[in-house]
């Protein structure tokens, strides 16, 4: 292939020492500016925001208490949103001080420890969302691509008409994870609450966990029960009890995005010494794989500002993500049709 072992491992070895090593940028938090305190609380006494009227804030007019929000007297359906009085207040009053710092010429500051976004009706972060519809879209189309050339372009072993592909089951259910990975990360991006944000990071922590032990199956060819139950045993239980701890502990996002990176950078080394070591026809597919994926980590822990209201990190992150998942299917089908054709060829 032409491909020299050594430039290609030291650019991964480089490229992955750095992205562990890239520190999350600091910024001031605005949720402390002074003036910034002020609009919110002028904003949840009276309701309204210069020439803005909060409805959140607003009391009915039926009587009802008026220590009840209005927040409280929605329908059922769009309570989900968490879009109450102080939510609210924040919001604007973010959008203002901005505003205020943009023409000071100012660069933007976290609140409450996330970027000021711009919301689009009721998508909070509408760019994130549209491109993480559009991976997970991309996730299924790879899916069910490798699903029928498995089941109808193949040929099936004749005395169990199951594939000749080792690696099915582990692929499907990889399939299954990424997609529900992906649809939790649309719906986080559309509204971000408590339980979105949790199970966000919790599917991801699981797809990644996943991804770990299919790397290891496939990169040491491990293809007997006990083998595989011996590697997976350690990685679910670690992932089980990173996830409860998440969802049932504390939220801790540093904590998450250490765990995450270290299983994503484990594995992108397997797949890439294996890649090379095996000479595997897809080599190239896969080093660009993991060379985009390594410099989509890095975007996401640097924590880029937004752009525009729109535009952080996240988005270029995801964007990044959409050529990469089409790439990383490919690869799972021409893995699949290679060992297919080199059992029946062994079988003969």
């Amino acid at each position: 292939m032409g491909i020299g072992r050594a430039p290609w491992l030291a650019l991964l070895v480089v490229l992955a020492a750095a992205a562990a090593a890239v520190a999350m940028v600091g910024a001031s938090e605005g949720d402390a500016d002074p003036l910034y305190r002020a609009c919110v609380d002028e904003c949840e006494k009276t309701g309204s925001l210069r020439e803005t009227s909060v409805r959140h804030c607003q009391v009915p007019t039926d009587d009802r208490p008026a220590d009840k929000s209005w927040y409280a007297h929605e329908p059922l359906y769009l309570q989900w949103k968490e879009w109450n009085c102080k939510s609210e207040c924040r919001y604007h009053c973010m959008m203002e001080r901005e505003s205020e710092r943009e023409q000071l010429g100012l660069g933007s500051v976290k609140y409450h420890g996330k970027w000021p976004m711009k919301r689009a009706s009721v998508f909070q972060e509408p760019v994130s969302a549209a491109l993480s519809a559009l991976c997970l879209l991309v996730q299924f189309n790879g899916w069910l691509s490798f699903f029928l050339l498995l089941s109808y372009k193949l040929p099936l072993r004749p005395e169990t008409q199951t594939t000749y592909y080792e690696y099915t089951g582990l692929w499907h259910i990889y399939g299954l994870l990424s997609m529900n990975a992906w649809f939790w990360r649309a719906i986080y991006h559309s509204c971000d609450t408590f339980w979105t944000e949790k199970l966000y990071y919790s599917s991801f922590a699981a797809f990644i966990g996943y991804s770990l032990i299919l790397a290891i199956l496939r990169t040491l060819n491990l293809k007997d029960e006990a083998s595989r139950v011996m590697v997976a045993a350690p990685i679910l239980a670690f992932t089980t009890t990173h996830i409860l701890y998440l969802n049932f502990y504390e939220l801790d996002k540093g904590l998450n995005t250490k765990v995450c990176t270290a299983a994503s950078i484990a594995q992108f080394l397997l797949w890439a010494v294996w890649a090379v070591m095996t000479k595997h026809p897809s080599c190239l597919k896969i080093l660009f794989v993991i060379i985009g994926c390594v410099f989509s980590i890095v975007l996401e822990t640097y924590d880029i500002p937004p752009r525009w209201g729109y535009v952080d990190g996240r988005v270029f992150c995801v964007a990044v993500s959409i050529p990469l998942t089409y790439l990383w299917w490919k690869f799972a089908k021409e893995d699949a049709e290679m060992r297919t054709s080199a059992i029946i060829k062994k079988t003969r």
